[in-house]
């Protein structure tokens, strides 16, 4: 039994190293292609001409916010998907979604194509034009870039970087040859897009089904995703902008140049990044306890970033300037080797803070995003605010990447050692044992059958007893009106729960109750003074039998002795939490699941117990009640205030005659 979570955990870590060998390779040509174009560029048009270029492709790579925002938002839904239709299914919605997207930023970049060559001092508002053809394909290039990687298709990923960096080399050599010099170079960076696009498409058809992905959740994890990718797109490129802007050309260039050095440590980086996403996101949270996975992919950058650092470091300067030209040289003590391995050494720690920040990001909404945002926020301000020379720039990064790392790091690693000490205990001690999937029809089914006694159902109890009492789980039409019926009482409640939770017949382990609560409402918070454990809770009413409310400690006797009485008709027990391993909450069953305990624990048998599992159940109140989610279950409310029940339910009746 302790072997599993173990055996699970080194089968991600060898699928996270064996992607990111592929991934890597793919990388490598990509970025020695990509190294050769920025040489032959800067060979070609001077430290001037190299300035501008780089300054375009810079806004492109700014515009990949939104690219890669798509990319791992759908590399992530799409790998938690289990069936291929499902996984294009949601594929498609992205990819239209981020086709709007690109238009609306290609037609925002026309719009201001003036201003934006202004502030960047370009010799032309046509650079910026013709970058808007490409930004119009980069942000679609994202989703498909995102389906291939959702599913695992590392190698033809890799295959598709590699050749956007071909056609950006061939293209802009061409275009220079033929005298179109920065303006070349600008359209070959478009058209390398453009190609790419075409060649990312995704596997073969398969028959088209609706999107399972909810438009709420889509556009949560979309502007989560756009959260952290604005933040990292100004981290690693506001400096090229903002240098662009405060120095002269000639200036601008140089430090164009060592900042394509942070760009090709971080381009490896995020390979190891790319591969640990759909593997993380597709996983259980056992398998993730320890530093194991995220351990591997951090050393994988460390030694990728330490050897390109020190190599740069011993790097003679005559080197650089027999590759870019003479006109790239720093004279004195702060020549391009110390330059370039103070930029290696701020990029290798983002990269660091980069892996945890995506890593928490793969199975949840993380708020580690916000903070990355905030501090681009901050490196603007204090570049603008300290650049009296190229090594001031640099080295006001390397201060925040250092204070960014610390900031995301302490938190990660209290949480984990925290999740640590919980698997420990609860290894190989799981309160339930599951014995079948089930659907979400029966569970409803299950859930309204013990509740149709309520006031709330008095008007339907005569039309729709039937209904109720003896379902027909196969006929989706009375699976409907079952569902519209429990929504007139609790359609707050089972809004409540993740989309994607998936529901089991269980059976309880009468000795770990204790890792199971009850639901904390009503009555049940004064009986339970603050421990919602079960056992805690029977504990203190056999106890202080005589101080709780009689008519509350009636009902659980009648209840008791329907369970002593073999009642056929008790109901189900709904359950809901993280995993089988996890603690679990009572969504409904309080009373029924009391009363047999206090009754006599081996009267547990004789109830059904039903358990909804989410990795998303923490954001769930009834299973983790806190101020955040307690904000989020009232906007969810204010969500459906406009949504009637019993008018849908009406509709269901009269269809069905």
């Amino acid at each position: 039994m302790q072997n599993g979570p173990i055996k699970q955990a080194k089968t991600l870590h060898a699928r996270i190293l064996s992607g990111s060998f592929v991934l890597l390779l793919g990388t490598g040509l990509a970025t020695g292609t990509n190294f050769v174009y920025n040489v032959a560029v800067a060979r070609f048009l001077g430290p001037t001409g190299y300035g501008h270029a780089t300054a375009v492709y810079t806004l492109l790579i700014l515009i990949s916010a939104a690219t890669l925002s798509f990319q791992i938002v759908a590399a992530k839904v799409v790998a938690q998907q289990s069936a291929l239709e499902e996984k294009q299914a949601v594929y498609r919605g992205f990819h239209r979604a981020a086709w709007a997207c690109g238009i609306l930023v290609a037609l925002l970049l026309l719009l201001f194509q003036r201003p934006i060559a202004n502030y960047l001092n370009l010799p032309a508002p046509i650079l910026v034009a013709l970058l808007a053809i490409g930004a119009a394909f980069y942000v679609p290039l994202g989703s498909r870039r995102g389906y291939i990687q959702g599913v695992c298709g590392f190698r033809s990923l890799a295959t598709n970087i590699v050749l956007e960096g071909i056609v950006r080399l061939g293209g802009s050599l061409l275009l220079i040859r033929l005298g179109l010099g920065v303006r070349g170079v600008v359209a070959a960076n478009a058209a390398a897009v453009v190609v790419a696009y075409f060649a990312a498409v995704p596997s073969r058809r398969v028959p088209r089904i609706s999107n399972p992905l909810l438009l709420q959740n889509a556009l949560r994890e979309t502007v989560h995703a756009m959260v952290y990718f604005s933040g990292q797109v100004l981290i690693n490129n506001c400096d090229i902008v903002l240098v662009k802007h405060f120095f002269i050309p000639t200036t601008a260039g140089l430090y164009a140049a060592v900042a394509m050095v942070g760009r090709v440590i971080f381009t490896f980086s995020f390979a190891v990044v790319n591969s640990m996403v759909p593997l993380v996101a597709g996983t259980r949270q056992e398998e993730r306890r320890g530093f194991k996975v995220i351990g591997t992919a951090s050393l994988l950058v460390l030694a990728i970033g330490a050897v390109l650092a020190l190599g740069l470091r011993l790097t003679p300067a005559s080197l650089w300037a027999g590759f870019f030209g003479s006109g790239f040289s720093v004279e004195g003590e702060y020549g391009l080797p110390y330059l370039l391995s103070i930029y290696a050494v701020t990029t290798i720690l983002y990269c660091l803070s980069v892996i945890i920040i995506t890593y928490e990001m793969a199975y949840k909404i993380a708020n580690t995003g916000w903070v990355q945002l905030a501090f681009s926020v901050v490196i603007v301000a204090a570049i603008c605010r300290f650049h009296s020379s190229l090594r001031e720039v640099i080295w006001v990064q390397l201060i925040l990447m250092i204070v960014l790392l610390v900031v995301v790091t302490i938190p990660f690693i209290i949480t984990s050692l925290a999740d640590a000490r919980a698997g420990e205990r609860t290894l190989g001690a799981a309160p339930i044992k599951i014995l079948r999937r089930i659907s979400e029809d029966e569970v409803i089914a299950e859930f309204l059958k013990s509740d149709f006694h309520s006031a709330a159902f008095h008007e339907y109890r005569e039309a729709l007893c039937d209904l109720v009492t003896a379902p027909n789980l196969e006929d989706p039409v009375e699976n409907a009106t079952r569902k519209a019926l429990l929504f007139i009482r609790h359609l707050a409640l089972w809004k409540e729960l993740p989309t994607e939770t998936e529901w089991y017949e269980v059976e309880l382990r009468p000795s770990e109750l204790h890792r199971i609560r009850v639901f904390p409402r009503a009555q049940w918070r004064k009986v339970a003074r603050g421990n919602f454990s079960l056992t805690a809770v029977a504990e203190r009413m056999r106890r202080h039998h005589q101080t709780i409310e009689p008519s509350f400690r009636a009902k659980i006797e009648a209840i008791g002795n329907r369970v002593s009485g073999h009642d056929p008709d008790l109901g189900a027990v709904v359950l809901i939490g993280l995993s089988e391993n996890e603690p679990l909450t009572v969504l409904d069953g309080n009373h029924r699941l009391m009363a047999a305990i206090l009754a006599s624990p081996d009267k547990l048998g004789r109830l059904r117990y039903l358990c909804g599992l989410s990795p998303r159940m923490r954001e769930c109140c009834w299973y983790n009640t806190n101020l955040v989610t307690l904000t989020r279950y009232a906007k969810n409310v204010l969500t459906h205030v406009v949504r009637d029940p019993e008018a849908e339910l009406a509709r269901l009746l009269q269809g069905a005659g």
